[in-house]
């Protein structure tokens, strides 16, 4: 399958972020991120409480479709939880601080700290903490929506808060829009190209 987004294109775009403060860095971020993939971004940050395998913070939602999603997410004070296992390649980008993380066979823990890349490939579990105030860009890519009852879960289950859920499911809903709306209007610019007589020969091949 073939995804929009590039990783070492997001890799270089998270590095000349790393100076910035934290705010500047998200800005800058969806900045480059719009000049790059025009159209394919959100027009704005906007902050949501995150609380997914008992971790809790808060994420800005940068992209979302049916197979990739960007995302910014930490915490100011530090977490700890599960990773989750998914049919998705999930790539976790460090902008500050550090993510220490650990498989289940794994006695040493792992130290990502910024500018590295944590890559939890498909059907991987990992434990993960942010010993202090710590923030990254997330990508992930494949199926999506296999992925939203894990992350919107522990609202259900313990924090009993509606808002995070609300907003989390209006953001990935406006996401998936955009990118429907481009693919309809790449497929109508295509079909003008071809012209009429395309039209009537794959009308009349169905």
């Amino acid at each position: 399958m073939a995804y929009l987004f590039d990783t070492q294109v997001l890799h270089d775009i998270i590095r000349s972020a790393l100076p910035l403060p934290t705010e500047a860095k998200a800005q800058h971020i969806r900045d480059e991120l719009e000049r790059r993939y025009p159209g394919h971004i959100a027009p704005r940050i906007e902050w949501i409480f995150n609380i997914a395998g008992g971790a809790m913070g808060h994420m800005a939602v940068l992209h979302a479709s049916l197979t990739e999603y960007i995302l910014v997410f930490g915490s100011p004070i530090g977490t700890e939880g599960y990773s989750g296992r998914f049919l998705a390649d999930d790539f976790f980008y460090i902008l500050e601080g550090e993510q220490w993380a650990y498989g289940e066979s794994e006695l040493e823990r792992r130290v990502y700290k910024a500018g590295d890349m944590h890559h939890l490939p498909r059907g991987v579990a990992r434990g993960y903490r942010f010993p202090d105030r710590c923030y990254a860009v997330e990508y992930a890519r494949g199926a999506i929506p296999l992925m939203l009852p894990f992350g919107l879960g522990d609202s259900f289950s313990s924090t009993l808060d509606p808002i995070p859920v609300a907003k989390t499911i209006r953001a990935f809903t406006q996401g998936v829009m955009r990118e429907m709306s481009i693919g309809a209007k790449e497929g109508i610019k295509r079909l003008k190209a071809s012209g009429p007589r395309a039209f009537l020969k794959s009308s009349s091949e169905r």
